[in-house]
Formats: structure tokens, sequence, C-alpha cells
């Protein structure tokens, strides 16, 4: 009887650690899986520049809410926007910081060289930067105000930096599925439309970018043929851009920055072939050149 005991015994050891063996050879298979399965990547990706102003950083939390995957970049102080690193800290692989100075050819080569370093193709580059005012710059309400540095200065940003933009995103962007290049327009720029004169340095440097809009529209067909080129015209925001002029917006016309960026999203995405090289307004009218 004892050795029925001890034979019951033994089985019953066996049993147990036959299924601590299938327990822990489970436990391995499930940490082996986790750690080798390929990560799912967000099917597209955009990089917003100016993401730590208005109407960007409105863009930035819309294509995240639609599953986009987004580099955010700015001159500075991204870091420092608690909204964008709550963004970030729920979705690290999502957003990504970078800094990028639409005033030096430097930083832009080196942020989307960080881009670079981490894909390879992007689906929407859209520049929502723009110089309009600033402590030391203030749009000419006459001829005596215009200035050689003032004018300068919104050259290099409103339509320098967007070519330069173009320059380094094309290799993101040229790749086997439709791409946007996008840079914030304004309908100060359209000189067919110039009714009330002023702003110099702010009229000629965004009639300059639009001109770049569309050349490049027309070197891009040839070689990057799914990418459609844009300007997008916001209308009239509660931004910092606008603030101190909208004592003279009509009622009803002052759009939020979070209304700003649905509008141009939904042009963004409604995007056809024949937009290739024009500048649209937020409600998707062409703007005349």
């Amino acid at each position: 009887m004892q050795a029925g005991l001890r034979r019951n015994d033994d089985k019953g050891r066996n049993d147990l650690a036959d299924a601590g063996r299938r327990v822990y050879s489970c436990v391995i298979i499930l940490l082996l899986t986790c750690l080798f399965m390929p990560v799912t990547k967000p099917d597209k990706q955009a990089l917003i520049i100016g993401a730590g102003g208005g109407i960007g950083g409105a863009m930035t939390r819309l294509l995240l809410e639609n599953g986009y995957a987004v580099f955010a970049a700015g001159r500075g102080g991204l870091e420092d926007n608690a909204e964008l690193r709550a963004w970030r800290a729920a979705g690290p692989e999502k957003l990504r910081l970078l800094a990028m100075d639409m005033a030096s050819q430097d930083s832009i080569e080196a942020g989307f060289g960080r881009i670079g370093a981490e894909t390879s193709r992007l689906h929407l580059v859209f520049n929502c930067t723009g110089l309009l005012h600033d402590q030391d710059l203030r749009p000419e309400k006459k001829l005596e105000d215009a200035a050689m540095e003032n004018l300068l200065r919104s050259f290099v940003v409103n339509a320098a930096g967007p070519l330069l933009v173009a320059r380094y995103a094309l290799p993101l962007l040229k790749h086997d599925q439709p791409s946007v290049l996008a840079s914030m327009s304004a309908r100060v720029g359209s000189i067919s439309d110039n009714r009330l004169g002023g702003w110099y340095a702010y009229r000629a440097s965004k009639a300059a970018q639009n001109m770049i809009t569309k050349t490049l529209s027309i070197e891009l067909a040839r070689r990057s043929p799914n990418t459609i080129c844009v300007g997008l015209h916001p209308g009239t925001v509660d931004t910092r851009l606008s603030k101190p002029f909208q004592a003279n917006v009509r009622p009803g016309q002052l759009k939020t920055a979070s209304e700003a960026a649905g509008h141009l999203y939904r042009v963004i995405h409604g995007l056809k072939p024949a937009d290739h090289g024009k500048v649209l307004a937020w409600d998707g009218g062409e703007i005349p050149p």
C-alpha cells in the first residue's frame, strides 16, 4: 500500500512539474512574440512646421486624432508647450518634437535629417509659419515705413523658407502614395486682389511664396508626380499673427484656430490633381494670382 502511495505521489509531482514546464514555455513564447513582433506604425505620417502656433498646434492635434504620426517642428520652445507634451506622453510613437527655424537653412536641413533618420516617407508637409509682425516689425502703412531689414526678414521667412522646406522634403514626399506639400499663404499675397495697398513686405513676400508654389508644382509634376503642391489661406484666425488687427474684422468673420484647422484639413484631404500649384482658401475656393 505504501508503495502505491509513493507511486501516486511521484505521479502527482511529475504532473505538477509538466504543468509548470508548460506554463513556463507559454510565458517564454509570449515574451518572444511581444519582443519580435513588428510594431504597428500609423499608415500616414505628417510634418507640421510651426506646431507651437495657433493653427499649427490645432492641425497637429487634428492629425493625431485622425491616425497620423506627426513630426511637430518649431523654431523653439516646443518642449515647454504643455499641450504638445501631453500629446507626446499619451503616444510617444505618434508625436515627435524637433527644432526647425524657417530663417536658417542649416536648421531646416538638420530637421529633415532627423526626420529622414526615422522614416523614409511623409504624406503631408504643412508649413504653418508666417511673419507679419513682431516686437521689431510692423506692417507698413505708407511708403516711408519701408525698411530693408524688415523686407529681408519677411522674404526669408515667408518665401525663402518654404522653398527650402520643399528642397529637403522632396525625398520624403516622393513615393508611390499620394502626398501633399502645403504652405500657409494669405489672400493679401494676391496681386489682382490688392485693393487697399500697404503692408509692402508681407504682401510682396506672400506673392513671392505663391509664385514659388506655382513654380514648384511644375518641377514636382516631373519629379514627384504623386505630390500635390498648394498654398492655403486660412481666413482671419484668432492667433498672435492677427491679434493687433482684429478690431477691423467684421462680426462672425474671426475663426478660432481649431475651426481654421478643421477647414484646412478638409481642403487638404479633398485635393485633386487639378489643384496642383494653386492657392486655395479655407473654403476650397481658388485665390487668383
